[in-house]
């Protein structure tokens, strides 16, 4: 990893970190540059052999901290010096050592190569002393070798640690679109929940209000009664609006109707009675097995009567509605909802509708595995849905 790659944030402590390695770099080369002048001419007179290891070693100190800069370019002068003096020798190994931790593995074995051979040059013209050429180039290509190997472990090993850091990063990510996404899939089955709801009770409330409207000759009793729904029916109403604001503004990922109780099929004679007490001619034909049904498939067996209820309130107030039940387990459970249509269109349906309705309805009632059809024939409105009931 370079600098120019790294985030702003991180540039800095990286530009930190790299000019103490600089500085520890200038020190461990300093010692060995050093130490080597020592060994070779500590205990001899000064010659022109020492003036140029001399001179060969400094230039080969002051090179060194740019190696965490430019390590190919100072590696290939540091290996120059190391052909005609012994002094850059240390220089020259830990430049390889750079290169083999930064750089691709064909670059650091060039940079080896021409390292071994800088040095067997160093060894034609200045022998070493106490062992045979043979055995000294075997050992400087081994120590190489050594250095090349241990520089590409590392330099695996860090591209590693930036794979696992990137994967876990993208991890996080990937894990904060999926509750992303399921906030929203939960906050859309609310607004669906919403629409089921207040539409049931809105249009409840408008077939109580046009009563008001057009029987003004009906006796007080039955005016105050029908006032009194409508006031507690908009009471009821603003109580369910509230709920779902709450819902949708909640940031929790868990479900939001924990400790709330959801309908089910054995609400629908309520409904049903609910939908009498508002006026309409509700027939109602339940031949439902009485087995345990899945509550789910009872709560959208519930929105499917709701819907039906509803859009015969909006458009064919008045006429009768027909709803029946049937179903056991293995078979299904089958919903067939019918409403007489108007003989002609009225002026406006007691309740305006959205249209969307019966299309959430569908994608309801698909996403519990069911199936659910609707037509206009033979004078009336049929609305039939299949539910899956395990056996």
């Amino acid at each position: 990893m370079d600098e120019e790659t790294l985030p702003e944030a991180d540039a800095y402590p990286w530009r930190r970190r790299r000019r103490a390695g600089a500085a520890l770099v200038f020190a461990i080369v300093g010692v060995l540059v050093a130490a080597t002048l020592w060994a070779r001419h500590g205990t001899g007179a000064a010659d022109g052999r020492f003036a140029l290891d001399a001179a060969a070693g400094a230039a080969a100190w002051l090179l060194s901290p740019l190696l965490l800069w430019r390590p190919v370019a100072v590696a290939v002068a540091l290996t120059a010096l190391a052909a005609v003096s012994p002094a850059a020798t240390p220089a020259a190994t830990l430049a390889v050592l750079q290169v083999a931790q930064r750089r691709p593995a064909g670059v650091a074995a060039g940079i080896g190569a021409a390292g071994i051979a800088a040095h067997a040059a160093q060894g034609l013209w200045r022998p070493p002393g106490g062992i045979s050429f043979g055995w000294w180039l075997l050992l400087i290509t081994a120590g190489y070798g050594g250095l090349i190997g241990w520089g590409a472990l590392a330099r695996a090993r860090r591209a590693l640690l930036v794979s696992l850091e990137e994967r876990a990063r993208r991890a996080e990510a990937e894990q904060g679109r999926r509750v992303a996404e399921a906030r929203m899939m939960e906050r859309t089955r609310i607004a669906r929940e919403m629409h089921d709801v207040l539409a049931h009770r809105l249009s409840l409330l408008a077939t109580y209000a046009g009563a008001l409207e057009y029987r003004p000759d009906a006796p007080p009793e039955k005016l105050s009664r029908a006032a009194g729904v409508v006031r507690a029916g908009v009471h009821q109403a603003l109580e369910e609006l509230r709920e779902v604001i709450l819902l949708l503004r909640t940031d929790d990922t868990g479900d939001g109707d924990e400790g709330r109780p959801q309908p089910v099929l054995a609400d629908v004679p309520r409904l049903v009675a609910e939908s009498r007490d508002a006026g309409a001619a509700v027939e109602l034909r339940d031949d439902v097995a009485d087995a345990a049904l899945p509550a789910s498939v009872g709560r959208t067996a519930y929105r499917v009567v709701q819907e039906g209820l509803t859009n015969a309130r909006k458009h064919a107030a008045g006429r009768r509605v027909r709803v029946a039940l049937a179903g056991r387990p293995g078979t299904g459970l089958v919903i067939d909802i019918r409403n007489a249509l108007p003989a002609a269109p009225a002026a406006g349906p007691a309740a305006p509708g959205s249209g969307t309705g019966l299309v959430g309805l569908t994608e309801r009632v698909r996403l519990a595995g069911g199936r659910l059809d609707h037509e206009a024939a033979a004078g009336e409105f049929r609305l039939r849905a299949w539910l899956p009931w395990p056996a």
